[in-house]
This record gives C-alpha cells, sequence and structure tokens, in this order.
C-alpha cells in the first residue's frame, strides 16, 4: 500500500525535499504538522508529508495503535524512493525517530527531528539512544527546554555521536510550545525551529 501524502511547494524550485512523518497521535494534516511544513516551504524547501499505515487505518474507522518500527521505517523508505533531488528526512517526535532510524542506511543527506522522544515520559531510564551514539550522517534535534521526553539535564549526559546537533528552544515542551510568561509564542518558536532546519538543509548541500 503506497502512503498518502500532502506536499507543500516553495515559491521557487526547491533547495531540496523535506520528507516529513508525523508523531505517534496524529497525522499528517494536524495544524502542527501543517504549520511546520508552510514555515519549511516558506524557506525554500519541498516538503513531503506523509502517513505511516496504522494512521492511514484510522481513516477507515479502525483505532489502531502505532506500527512497529521495521514497518514504520518501510514505509519511509518507499517515501523516499520516490522522491528526487537532494532529500532530507524529518519528523515530528516518533517520526523524527524513525527518520534518525533509517537516516544512515539511504541515500538522504541529513535528518531533523522536532522533539525527539529520547525516552518516555517519567521513565528516564528507558532510553531510546543506543543508535544516535554512532549515527554518521548529521542529525539536527530541535528540542524544547521542557520536553518530558527529554531536557537540557539528561540530554547532556548522554553519549551521542559527534554528527548529532541539539538547538533547545526556551521553555518550548514537546511541541515546542512555550508558555506565555516566557516572553516567547509558539509562533516564534516554529518559526526559529524553521529557520534552523532550513540553515542546517543548506549546510549540508554546501
Amino acid at each position: 500500500m503506497t502512503a498518502p501524502t500532502l506536499v507543500d511547494h516553495p515559491t521557487g524550485d526547491p533547495i531540496a525535499t523535506v520528507v516529513f512523518a508525523h508523531g505517534a497521535g496524529a497525522g499528517m494534516e494536524h495544524p502542527w504538522m501543517a504549520s511546520v511544513a508552510g514555515e519549511l516551504a516558506a524557506r525554500g524547501l519541498l516538503v513531503v508529508r506523509f502517513e505511516f499505515p496504522y494512521m492511514a487505518a484510522r481513516r477507515k474507522g479502525r483505532r489502531p495503535g502505532p506500527d512497529r518500527m521495521p514497518k514504520l521505517v518501510a514505509c519511509m523508505r518507499d517515501v523516499l524512493a520516490r522522491q528526487t533531488g537532494p532529500i532530507v528526512l524529518a519528523g515530528k517526535s516518533m517520526g523524527g525517530r524513525v527518520a534518525t532510524m533509517l537516516v544512515d542506511d539511504c541515500d538522504a543527506v541529513g535528518a531533523i527531528a522536532f522533539g525527539y522522544p529520547f525516552h518516555p515520559p517519567g521513565k528516564p531510564d528507558v532510553l531510546r539512544t543506543a543508535h544516535l551514539e554512532t549515527l554518521r550522517t548529521p542529525l539536527l534535534i530541535l528540542q524544547g527546554e521542557r520536553d518530558p521526553f527529554g531536557q537540557p539535564a539528561e540530554v547532556s549526559a548522554y553519549e551521542l555521536s559527534r554528527a548529532v546537533e541539539v538547538q533547545w528552544l526556551p521553555d518550548g515542551d514537546h511541541s515546542l510550545k512555550p508558555r506565555k510568561a516566557s516572553g516567547f509564542t509558539p509562533e516564534q518558536h516554529l518559526a526559529t525551529a524553521a529557520a534552523a532546519a532550513a540553515a542546517f538543509v543548506r549546510r549540508r548541500l554546501g
């Protein structure tokens, strides 16, 4: 089954294509996904959003949980195979984790994770970082400082590959959303994250 997709086009010729995966609980049409895709497209990137099989099944009235990692990786690989030009893998939370699982084993020039799930909330010892210790392909992680899936003090103690770069969004949660008292707005943080992502892609392309 071919994964359903949505494509966000830049105004001019794209500098690269971003294959953009959703998180565990919301699909490719979620407002957060649409907002980030729009911000990336505004910065010259062609963005291909897609849905994993379990999320596509929910459109038919079923309520399955997320697929196993091998099936998620296979789905993203299939979407990747249908793209042309320089390609970057990206994803929100679980989707970002899938991108990191695939990026060393494909032709993508890099990966971007928006809110990486370093561990389940409240379970700091259940780490999802083993493959990040030996990652060869550059990875940009855009993480909120209040993210229950991984905060600065925790992440700084991990033995991550030198290919992994983490950029922190002040007071951001797992969706990079800051509290009003922080002085930042959600829109500002998404724009900052998208600008950092676009700059990362341009660096990867030289």
